[in-house]
């Protein structure tokens, strides 16, 4: 263990182990991208897809590795025991770093389907990285705008068919969609400008997650309501490589999304959209007194 290093170089040190794992992967990560690109055989892609996630499971666990060979954090996390590989997930998390993600991906990977993102269609055309997101099968959002709508009203719920269609390979292989409710992380400039009625929290974005679920409804039944905590106050995405974040608080909590929002039609249900909009309030109500719960713990312990 490598406690004893200075944490700018233990930053270095992670950030430059990170790039060089990187760099090895991310080429065998392509060229199965492109052989699972080129040959549109179904039985070939499913390999293709096992492997391309078999190397971004190896990704994420090498960088889990390096956080303990460099770094002695308390992991203090609850939760963890109904958690299924074999099972469909949604996954929302309050968001206050970029450390965030890691820290979920720490906690998370091997345990769930490998995370994924909803993207816009436009980035599949990023150099290296829309194909690499193609290939791992993250799934990319058809969205119109109003002003394609007026000119052309018969696209209307293209977007969806075409997204739900994306969405068809999720259906004999387990999956896990990640959402940051908030859309943004949390700063005190941006609580005072939304007037948020949740003490540590901003406001939830409710149309992000209803796209998911209208889309994959069918599919994914299981949230995972992820609360994080840094006791010690937040911290950046360079604090956490240089090892500065003492402990992380991880609370997760497993439940059923009403069956009412699977496979909803938010756009165009207006009592539907009222009721979705009132449970995801709700959840987040609970998630503010979450954190204060968790807070008064750690203070008393």
């Amino acid at each position: 263990m490598l406690y004893f290093l200075p944490a700018p170089l233990k930053g270095s040190l992670a950030a430059l182990l990170i790039l060089l794992d990187t760099l090895v992967l991310f080429p065998i990560l392509l060229i199965v991208a492109i052989a699972k690109l080129l040959v549109p055989m179904s039985g070939f892609r499913t390999l293709c897809t096992v492997i391309l996630n078999r190397i971004a499971w190896l990704w994420i666990g090498f960088n889990n590795c390096l956080m303990d060979l460099f770094h002695k954090v308390h992991w203090d996390v609850r939760g963890l025991e109904e958690l299924d590989k074999d099972h469909w997930y949604f996954v929302t998390c309050n968001h206050q770093t970029w450390a965030d993600i890691p820290a979920i991906q720490y906690v998370l990977n091997n345990r769930i389907p490998l995370l994924k993102f909803f993207l816009k269609k436009q980035l599949i055309w990023v150099p290296f990285l829309g194909i690499a997101w193609w290939a791992l099968d993250f799934p990319f959002m058809h969205r119109h705008t109003k002003e394609q709508l007026a000119r052309r009203p018969e696209l209307k719920g293209k977007d969806m068919e075409a997204t739900q269609a994306a969405c068809e390979k999720f259906r004999y292989t387990p999956v896990t969609i990640f959402n940051f409710m908030e859309g943004t992380r949390f700063t005190e400039a941006k609580h005072q400008r939304q007037h948020s009625p949740y003490r540590h929290l901003l406001k939830p974005r409710a149309g992000g997650t209803a796209f998911v679920l209208q889309a994959m409804g069918e599919m994914i039944h299981t949230m995972l309501n992820v609360t994080i905590v840094y006791p010690d106050g937040k911290a950046g995405f360079w604090d956490y490589l240089c090892g500065r974040i003492d402990r992380i608080v991880i609370d997760i909590q497993t439940r059923e999304i009403p069956e009412q929002f699977l496979g909803m039609d938010y756009g165009n249900d207006r009592a539907v959209r009222t009721e979705f909009q009132r449970w995801v309030s709700q959840l987040w109500a609970e998630k503010d007194a979450r954190i204060d719960e968790l807070k008064t713990e750690l203070k008393n312990a």
